[in-house]
């Protein structure tokens, strides 16, 4: 017999799932399910919430007209079944690596990506803003946002959602939960008063009683409203949502597409409501060892298919965020006015480590970095040393928060900044590259770079110790150096930063973990006989303008080196220099900062030689600064 041809082969486009029978779709989907766990083995990537929504991703794209109509995912980390029947399944084994797919949704990727994530709890208030944009055009095609549960933790989702419940313009919200506890029991009874209140008569009803209850009195409406809502929520658990304004629909077995198809289609068919279809699905669905261990498998590197193991890093040294974890135990253990907080990122900030020592001093807040900011200045008031650990790139969702709750206030707020720098595969949306320019303006703060694992240690104690103004100190995504750690951290000078190496031709001053690179700038330029300088700065504010300006006096040529935007560390040191004069008496100054773009995914390597902030691109501004080529002779023309 001829072996009949998959049916994800028939699938280039949405367009070509829509002519499958719907007894099809369950062979797509588990085809869908195999091919993404298969495309990740290969890159790694996020695996979990991608398997959980395979069939959801099936139901939205066989029901809704897309790309007309559009579909907005939140975060974006669960799109690789999208990405895959969209057009991109022959380039779906480049995910995350240097030129291929992006990790998230992309709007230059693909016309399927209506609008780019990669952080959360965005997609509502986009969706609405196209839903309003569609009807201000007069165009009529539906818009649905798919939203996880831990995303509806943050604050923005629910500001979008009252918005749009007070708008009463025509939205679908897809909650997709893999995580609540709020949901009843997902079977046939919820599965068929899902299709009862989400049919087209139920609506109508509602949209009869929405006009009578206009000429009615108030004080009735009210009642009658109550008493509808609460009769729904009673038997479908979605009271908050119809407060907010939508009519809630669920909960229903998100795997079970004879469930998922007639509650879509109905939905579809709302004509001037938000509509919240309450899904419920499992993280890693059809995959064994990620059904068993969902956190595991939330982001993996490369594994195999059949056992699940995933390919261990080669490397020996701990990383940045393990180091910071386990400083930050030892400090507690000293001082039990040490707390620490986090926004949904227990395992990610090394939190999980602390909250087994530590359970009733660690705080999740979800996905709410504001909160949580505004939370830790709360606790500082009462005398407690809160410990806000926040990637850098989520750091920037609670700026005002720092400014007006902390540093106006001079409250003692520590910033552990994971994910300092360029950081590889997660690409531009997760690069930490401004804190240190959003930070530095702020008076009375203090901020401090690591330079090596070692100096992460010393700077937990330094921060453990500062009671009187905020401080935060930033550390790099990876693994360390393999420096020896010290036994205890100790506080350091306020301040105050170092020479590691003398020289005399140039002065490099670091701020942050491009240390061992400019060491091997350093030696490079040994070679051609020039003798260097290397200094680390530990600190950005306040700035060690003693050092500065020794470097800057001794020296032809100073370098300042950062994995950072321009308007940081180098800036402040521009500004010193400028004050007192220096730049006036002769001194070539270069300053290496992030460039001016956003910098696509890759490995960190190939990342840092792109923005030129490797060893070869130290030493070569160096050598140009000096008059030099590349070869460390003088240039033709230019005098010294």
């Amino acid at each position: 017999m001829p072996v009949e041809t998959p049916l994800l082969d028939k699938v280039k486009i949405p367009a070509d799932l829509r002519k499958l029978k719907p007894s099809q779709l369950r062979q797509l989907a588990d085809e869908l399910r195999q091919e993404t766990i298969d495309a990740v083995s290969v890159t790694g990537g996020h695996l979990g919430a991608g398997l959980g929504v395979v069939e959801l991703t099936v139901a939205l794209h066989y029901v809704f007209d897309t790309p007309r109509d559009k579909i907005v995912w939140d975060v974006g980390h669960q799109t690789y079944p999208h990405k895959i029947i969209t057009g991109r399944r022959d380039r779906i084994r480049t995910l995350r690596q240097g030129g291929g797919l992006s990790g998230f949704t992309r709007r230059s990727e693909s016309e399927y990506d209506v609008f780019g994530a990669a952080h959360a709890s965005t997609s509502i208030s986009a969706g609405l803003g196209i839903a309003i944009a569609r009807d201000l055009e007069g165009k009529d095609f539906n818009v649905v946002c798919v939203i996880g549960d831990g995303s509806l933790s943050a604050g923005m989702a629910y500001e979008a959602m009252n918005n749009a419940g007070a708008s009463k313009t025509r939205l679908i919200v897809i909650l997709n939960d893999n995580d609540m506890s709020i949901a009843p029991p997902v079977g046939a009874m919820s599965a068929y008063l899902a299709r009862r209140f989400s049919g087209r008569t139920f609506s109508r009803i509602r949209s009869v009683w929405d006009f009578v209850s206009q000429y009615l009195p108030k004080r009735v409406t009210r009642f009658f409203n109550r008493a509808f809502e609460h009769t729904v929520g009673l038997v479908t658990g979605g009271t908050l949502f119809e407060e907010l304004g939508f009519d809630y629909v669920g909960p229903i077995d998100g795997h079970n597409l004879n469930h998922l198809l007639p509650v879509l289609r109905n939905v579809k068919n709302n004509e001037d409501r938000p509509a919240l279809v309450h899904v419920v699905t499992k993280k890693g669905h059809g995959y064994p060892p990620a059904e068993a261990s969902d956190d595991k498998y939330h982001g993996v590197v490369k594994f195999d298919v059949a056992t699940g193991a995933q390919v261990k890093s080669k490397g020996g040294a701990p990383s940045y965020t393990k180091v910071f974890a386990e400083s930050l135990i030892k400090e507690a253990k000293k001082d039990d006015k040490i707390v620490a907080i986090t926004a949904a990122m227990p395992s990610g900030t090394g939190l999980d480590l602390f909250e087994k020592k530590f359970p009733h001093r660690t705080f999740d807040v979800g996905i709410a970095e504001q909160h949580a900011v505004t939370f830790a200045a709360g606790m500082a008031t009462e005398g407690l040393k809160p410990f806000a650990a926040i990637y850098s790139t989520f750091l920037q969702r609670a700026y005002d928060q720092v400014v007006h709750d902390v540093a106006l206030q001079k409250l003692p707020v520590r910033f552990a900044i994971d994910r300092a720098g360029l950081v590889g595969a997660d690409g531009a949306t997760h690069a930490g590259s401004y804190d240190v320019a959003f930070l530095t303006c702020l008076p009375d703060f203090v901020l401090m770079a690591a330079s090596d694992e070692a100096e992460l240690v010393h700077m937990v104690a330094t921060a453990a110790a500062i009671d009187d103004r905020p401080s935060a100190f930033r550390f790099p995504r990876g693994e360390g150096r393999g420096v020896v750690l010290p036994a205890e951290g100790k506080p350091l000078e306020i301040g105050r930063g170092r020479i590691l190496r003398e020289g005399n031709s140039l002065a490099i001053l670091n701020f942050g973990a491009r240390l061992s690179e400019c060491f091997k700038a350093a030696d490079d330029l040994a070679a051609h006989g020039l003798s260097a300088t290397v200094a680390d700065a530990r600190f950005a504010k306040p700035l060690d303008t003693d050092l500065v300006l020794r470097l800057a006096r001794s020296h032809e040529v100073l370098l300042t080196v950062e994995e950072g935007a321009i308007g940081g560390f180098g800036s402040h040191v521009l500004e010193c220099l400028a004050r007192n004069g220096v730049l006036d008496q002769g001194l070539k100054v270069r300053t290496m900062v992030l460039p001016d773009v956003f910098i696509d995914h890759d490995t960190p390597a190939a990342q840092y030689a792109s923005a030129g902030l490797d060893a070869k691109a130290i030493a070569a501004k160096a050598l140009q600064a000096l008059g030099r080529s590349a070869d460390g002779r003088l240039m033709a023309g230019i005098r010294r």
